[in-house]
């Protein structure tokens, strides 16, 4: 039984506060130790501390009082002058408020949390009693923090291949025209059956059982433990939410009147220009009530950012660097529940950049460097597109040692080797198992962080670019869509059946002239301004047989590679609002949405249909286009 019955309501809003109140201590300690004689600092954070612990004595959260209490009389002494900063003193701090956070976790689950560490308190004490020396520096340094492993991408369920046709009957409610395949055994078609109505039922929230066309339930927690499903959000945002509501009843009730007069007979042209008038309005007000929806998901970036230069200063102080985390563009706003989800992938990146990326005083200095190196973690908003970057000023990265290393390690062959220009190269840190590391440690060596990075940024949509320059530093950009609930898609046309792939693939659409098609190794391609890039039938990739010549090509790029989808048509881009498929999803399907005309289509995954294919690169031109003479 919780220990907090009755409370819950107390207890999260102190949860809240005291978590963001202690990120702020942490990284107001590591701006303290850069100048120690800031008094204004100290008040903060005592400040700070202070009412951390005043919530905690109301919730009876003794231990955490107990510990808090040890901490606060230390930073009273700093503020008295009667002791100072130093590296050793502020790990002792550190190491208590790492405690603290551990002791919100006890308080989250609803206990009481237990004493401290015994080793932690005892070097509080001694701090409090001046005997804390420099020469226990040895023996006291922190280990650094472990960051949580991210989840891989989710697996696809047992029969991850989909009945696509099947699947769209279920869906849509009508059968495609595409051409049927072999008919499968009745056993077969109910275990595909059974699948595609998950499909569905997952995508509007349905469970089984419930009847069809019912509505999807409301409430339902997020299925992934942890995740923090509450929001931040300004009351000048609802505000703007609450009116736009509130004019958006007043057209509702001019279009009721109009509607009353036209059924009454009334169709002068005073009245239609009136019902133009009312719809065009409705129009514009529910775009203006869309986009302040939307808002109310965006929050600063930096709540994700202020957790970061404690990690940062722990790292470094571990592997014997001085490194200074630069925060810019704290400001800039992104997607709540991409925020989460960019955590750990911005942890990994900052690790391998105080890790791999700078280097130690003594070679900065040797190379007529600062012996302080910066790393700098900026986010800013271009467009309909965030971009985040991770750059350090330290060795760079060597194009040639990196495929040499891939080599090494079995990742590459001699021929892709040869073919790899300098961006390929640098591009190898995100395979699997790739890491430059001599020996395995805590922080580095066993070559899955870049490639979860990878990714995991790419779940969200999103890409990932290598800037290196030799001596110089090394910089990751990330660019991400500003929110997730909304997609930019094109509609593409396979027979009569619609899909939708994501715009920001797309480069351009060609049309595809038999004559166009050349076989190179053995494989189907099209020049396209003097770039030879292959062709992709997206019948071939859903496993559809192919019985028409293609009509167009979508040229699609992605950080890996550049191909040209082939498809039969095309009906313009569309706002895609997702409906995801998280409890139920086939390989190559990233969700569902419903159109402006209230036609329900398939949002395709093309990473995963691509990697499911296998060979990439293209099939021959006889398999592209010997269908169409065998249907003719």
């Amino acid at each position: 039984m919780s220990d907090f019955q009755g409370m819950e309501d107390l207890l999260q809003d102190f949860l809240v506060e005291a978590t963001d109140l202690l990120s702020g201590v942490d990284n107001k300690l590591v701006d303290l130790e850069k100048t120690p004689g800031d008094r204004g600092l100290l008040n903060e954070i005592f400040r700070g501390f202070h009412t951390i612990k005043g919530g905690a004595g109301f919730l009876n959260a003794h231990e955490l009082v107990a510990l808090c209490h040890l901490t606060e009389n230390l930073f009273d002494k700093l503020r008295n002058g009667e002791m100072n900063v130093t590296p050793v003193l502020m790990d002792v701090i550190l190491d208590a408020t790492a405690i603290v956070r551990d002791m919100f976790g006890a308080l989250e689950r609803g206990m009481q949390p237990s004493a401290a560490d015994a080793g932690v308190m005892s070097r509080l004490r001694s701090a409090l009693a001046g005997e804390l020396t420099a020469a226990k520096e040895s023996v006291a340094a922190p280990a650094a923090p472990v960051a949580r492993a991210m989840p891989s991408a989710p697996a696809a369920p047992v029969g991850s291949e989909p009945d696509w046709v099947a699947l769209h009957q279920a869906v849509t409610g009508v059968v495609p025209s595409a051409p049927q395949a072999v008919p499968e055994p009745a056993a077969a078609r109910s275990a595909n059956d059974g699948e595609v109505a998950a499909v569905v039922n997952a995508a509007f929230g349905r469970r089984a059982g419930d009847r069809p066309g019912a509505p999807a339930p409301t409430g339902r927690r997020d299925a992934e433990k942890g995740r923090d499903n509450s929001i931040r959000v300004d009351t000048s945002r609802l505000d703007q939410v609450l009116n736009l509501s509130g004019e958006i009843g007043l057209t509702k009730n001019r279009l009721t009147s109009l509607r009353a007069d036209i059924l009454a007979g009334k169709s002068d042209s005073d009245t239609l220009h009136a019902l133009d008038a009312a719809v065009s309005q409705l129009d514009l007000l529910v775009s203006d009530l869309q986009n302040a929806v939307m808002k109310t998901r965006m929050q600063p970036i930096g709540r994700l950012f202020q957790k970061y230069p404690r990690i940062a200063r722990d790292l470094a102080r571990n592997l014997g660097k001085d490194v200074e985390l630069a925060l810019v563009g704290e400001e800039t706003e992104i997607d709540k529940t991409m925020i989460e989800d960019l955590s750990d992938p911005i942890i990994h990146l900052i690790r391998n950049a105080v890790d791999h990326g700078v280097e130690t005083p003594d070679e900065r200095m040797a190379q007529g460097k600062s012996g302080k190196s910066v790393v700098r973690l900026e986010a800013r908003q271009e467009g309909d597109h965030i971009v985040i970057m991770v750059a350090d000023d330290g060795r760079g990265m060597n194009a040639e040692r990196l495929r040499a290393k891939a080599l090494e390690k079995g990742l590459i062959t001699d021929e892709e080797a040869n073919t790899l220009d300098e961006r390929a190269s640098l591009n190898l840190v995100f395979l699997p198992g790739f890491s430059t590391a001599a020996t395995v440690s805590d922080v580095s060596g066993r070559g899955v962080g870049m490639d979860v990075v990878k990714t995991n940024i790419q779940k969200l949509n999103g890409s990932i670019e290598i800037r290196s320059v030799q001596g110089k530093g090394t910089t990751f950009v990330i660019s991400l869509p500003l929110t997730l609930a909304i997609l930019p898609v094109l509609l593409v046309r396979l027979a009569e059946q619609h899909f939708a792939v994501p715009l920001s693939m797309v480069r351009e659409i060609l049309p595809i002239q038999q004559e166009d098609i050349q076989e190179v190794g053995g494989r189907a391609t099209m020049v396209v301004r003097g770039e030879v890039m292959p062709v992709l039938p997206l019948a071939r990739l859903l496993g559809w047989p192919q019985k028409n010549h293609p009509q167009y090509g979508v040229l699609m790029q992605s950080a890996e590679s550049s191909f040209i989808l082939a498809i039969d048509n095309f009906a313009g881009r569309e706002d895609a609002v997702i409906k995801s498929l998280d409890d139920f999803r086939p390989k190559g399907v990233a969700g569902v949405t419903t159109l402006s005309n209230g036609q329900i289509v398939l949002i395709l995954d093309m990473k995963e249909l691509l990697g499911s294919m296998g060979d990439t690169r293209g099939v021959s031109r006889s398999s592209l286009l010997g269908n169409v003479a065998r249907a003719a």
